[in-house]
């Protein structure tokens, strides 16, 4: 009896001492099972994309994305960074500004940047400029998903000119409106009284994101890639594109939830990824 009382009385005194951490994130496997970053880390070499699903407004995400991109770079891992927030057509001012061609001033003026650009994802991108990272703009045109969603689908695309279709994935478009993510975001959006292709304007981002990944791909290099946590949870959007494009790929994908206690994971976010951020609801947001 008295060394039952002792257990509980050590594991009463265990817990609130974890709980006085006031950890800002807890990690966790597919399995609900946590794990450290530094387990993680070492991981996430044995695959050729890493799909990182952030919340656009949540500084654990963005700090993260930097640590990792600073500790991949310490073992030498050769590196590419990708992003949903640039968008393809406008690869060519990244270029010349890594290049030092253009100066800060002119990029921003020629980008259509997001306006948490600064504090959010600037620090990474000047890291990658000077480490001399390769760093790619994956999304299509907002314009072209906007003409996805107003003007009848994918098919809305085919007047576009030659230049302009090199920004978009080839069409046609594989497509599958059965994927759960796909009829998840259908039913937010008001069920059988939404557009339908709203969802197709989802998957044009999905698809050429996809795309601009795997076509710049680089033999032993591993492709770190930021995107909204929808567009690669439970392994769908970006990952299934991938998957259409490319047999055999190795992708591992990470994501961000949030939840007022973070040291049990919730029953709904098990294997909605390979890694699972989990983050207290009150953390301060960026926007």
């Amino acid at each position: 009896m008295k060394k039952n009382i002792f257990v509980l009385l050590v594991l009463l005194i265990s817990l609130g001492l974890y709980a006085q951490k006031k950890e800002a994130y807890v990690i966790y496997k597919s399995n609900a099972r946590k794990i450290s970053y530094k387990r993680m880390l070492k991981k996430l070499p044995k695959a050729q994309v890493v799909l990182f699903g952030e919340y656009h407004n949540n500084p654990i995400s963005h700090w993260l994305q930097l640590e990792i991109a600073k500790d991949l770079k310490k073992k030498d891992v050769p590196l590419s960074i990708g992003a949903e927030m640039f968008e393809t057509d406008q690869q060519e001012f990244i270029n010349l500004y890594v290049k030092d061609s253009i100066s800060a001033d002119e990029f921003e003026q020629k980008m259509r940047l997001w306006p948490n650009f600064t504090t959010d994802y600037q620090p990474l991108f000047e890291w990658a400029k000077q480490n001399k990272v390769q760093w790619t703009a994956t999304n299509v045109p907002r314009a072209f998903a906007s003409k996805v969603y107003k003007e009848g689908g994918f098919e809305a695309l085919e007047g576009l000119s030659e230049n302009e279709k090199s920004w978009v994935a080839p069409l046609p478009i594989p497509y599958d409106k059965n994927l759960k993510t796909y009829k998840n975001m259908l039913e937010l959006m008001g069920g059988e009284h939404a557009n339908p292709d709203i969802v197709k304007a989802q998957a044009i981002k999905d698809a050429t994101m996809a795309y601009f990944i795997w076509n710049n791909l680089k033999d032993e290099h591993l492709f770190l890639h930021l995107n909204g946590a929808y567009h690669s949870n439970f392994y769908e959007g970006i990952a299934w594109y991938l998957n259409q494009y490319a047999e055999n790929i190795e992708i591992i994908t990470l994501t961000t939830v949030e939840q007022k206690d973070i040291y049990t994971l919730d029953e709904e976010y098990k294997e909605i990824a390979d890694y699972i951020i989990c983050v207290p609801e009150s953390m301060t947001k960026t926007y």
